[in-house]
């Protein structure tokens, strides 16, 4: 890593660790979610069976606007001589993502896209469901991120991140869902113009 691009990620590690930010949620995975032959069930006892920390290639649908939904299912399992009280997450065809959500200020030296991608969809979905505790989440990115081996520096900077402002995307998605908001669709878009925005008017586009 160059060095300039060091010292940067090291400065934005200090600076997250000293004061509140933006949640720096949310890279492809090693294979494709089996074939259209197999049932869900047994494609996600082959992926806890496996012995592989994360299971399912990335793929995925774009909108217009810049938000993305997975055309296939993933899923992470904690390692087995992970110290951290972790549970194994699948994350459903259709789930709607941001990615990692980085102040564009920050692009340049964390990208949204950045090698920490899978992990952070997995994060991103544990975000939304709350189905464990929000510092199970994060130390879920944290061990994903491991897996991705993600250099240090970033890894620090992208997980100070969530820990100083992971808070408000949490308290905000909570709200979110107790209005009734969704975030996994039951059908795709055909056509690669269709904003986000457009169709989440139709309820029947989602579970």
């Amino acid at each position: 890593m160059p060095a300039d691009r060091r010292e940067c990620l090291r400065f934005l590690a200090a600076s997250l660790a000293a004061m509140p930010a933006v949640m720096a949620q949310p890279c492809l995975g090693e294979e494709a979610a089996g074939d259209g032959a197999a049932t869900r069930k047994e494609w996600l006892d082959e992926v806890f069976a496996s012995g592989k920390a994360v299971k399912g290639g990335l793929y995925l649908y774009r909108f217009s606007d810049e938000m993305y939904a997975l055309t296939q299912p993933i899923a992470w399992a904690p390692n087995p001589n992970s110290p951290k009280d972790l549970q194994r997450v699948e994350v459903p065809r259709g789930f709607i993502t941001d990615f990692a959500s980085v102040p564009r200020i920050f692009w340049t030296v964390l990208p949204r896209d950045g090698t920490y991608l899978y992990p952070a969809i997995v994060h991103d979905y544990m975000y939304w469901t709350q189905s464990t505790s929000r510092d199970q989440a994060d130390e879920t990115l944290r061990e994903g991120m491991q897996d991705f081996s993600v250099d240090p520096v970033s890894l620090n900077a992208v997980y100070l991140g969530v820990r100083a402002g992971g808070w408000l995307a949490w308290s905000n998605n909570a709200k979110l869902k107790a209005g009734g908001a969704r975030r996994t669709l039951t059908k795709l878009p055909d056509d690669p113009l269709v904003k986000l925005s457009d169709w989440e008017k139709d309820p029947t586009h989602f579970q």
